[in-house]
């Protein structure tokens, strides 16, 4: 049997927010950080706490990969300078980047704060303007690049978390304008629309006891596959989309979800467990449309 190569061999990878928050579970960003190593690639890790990066970097050098630590706020320009600098003066360039941070906070419009709706902006959508403002022209350098930015389903539905939307929509956005800007200096930008996953940071806004496990079963429940999903599935997206393999792929926005915007709620309930399904006869679903 010939070994196939790893789909990143020999290119070189910055991912942000690779360090994972305490707790059971992988994040995203450290389960991309992983399955990017493990396809070859040379693994920039940042985050701003260093210690959770190197838990990353540890998990990738036992397994034999390559990985340093860049430890900064990524919402400062000269922190992402510098990022791209260090990949570029340890590894010899930048092929990929994928903008990873991010953080949620509950609140509608009317009683979000302007410091949670400004943080939540910073956080979410200046972090990844600013490492692909610095990244982009490395990857050119080196005759194209992917970039993969890490939104969500919270962009294409509603769910409390106002400033978090906004955030994560205006990253949709920001990959489309990027695909075109960029696509004929070889730069591929696309995105990832996590769905209902479970991570240490679901778990650590959640009181633990019997509501924790009813809500990782709903987000498990709430999908068309009824099984749950978790960083890695992140991951190998995120993967697929920065090789060669998606090189004729820019643009788009790749939902992983287990199909959650493909139905409605009222259609899934007769999904659940322990609801009995209707009669023969019953009526079709009528629809407002």
């Amino acid at each position: 049997m010939v070994e196939r190569p790893g789909r990143v061999d020999g290119k070189v990878a910055i991912v942000t927010g690779a360090g994972s928050t305490p707790g059971p579970g992988i994040g995203t960003g450290k389960a991309t950080a992983v399955a990017l190593a493990r396809e070859g690639a040379s693994v920039l890790l940042v985050d701003r706490f260093a210690e959770r990066a190197e838990l990353t970097q540890k998990m990738i050098e036992g397994e034999g990969g390559k990985a340093i630590v860049f430890a900064g706020d990524l919402t400062e320009a000269a922190a992402c300078e510098q990022m791209v600098r260090t990949a570029v003066d340890s590894f010899g360039g930048v092929d990929i980047l994928v903008n990873n941070i991010g953080l949620a906070a509950v609140g509608t419009v009317v009683d979000v704060s302007e410091e949670e709706w400004d943080r939540s902006m910073d956080i979410n959508l200046r972090t990844a303007f600013l490492s692909s403002k610095y990244a982009i022209p490395a990857m050119v350098e080196r005759g194209g690049g992917s970039v993969v930015n890490i939104s969500s389903i919270s962009a294409l539905r509603g769910d409390g978390t106002i400033a978090y939307s906004a955030a994560k929509g205006g990253l949709l956005a920001m990959t489309v304008d990027m695909a075109y800007s960029h696509g004929r200096q070889g730069i591929r930008v696309n995105a990832i629309a996590p769905g209902h996953i479970t991570t240490p940071m679901v778990h650590s806004v959640q009181a633990p006891g019997p509501r924790a496990k009813f809500m990782d079963t709903m987000r498990s429940e709430a999908g068309l596959l009824g099984t749950p999903g978790d960083g890695w599935d992140v991951a190998w997206a995120a993967t697929f989309l920065a090789s060669d393999e998606a090189r004729w792929i820019t643009g788009v926005t790749l939902p992983v979800e287990s199909g959650v915007l493909s139905v409605t709620p009222l259609l899934m309930a007769g999904h659940l467990r322990g609801v009995p399904e209707p009669e023969q006869d019953a009526p079709a679903p009528e629809s407002d449309h």
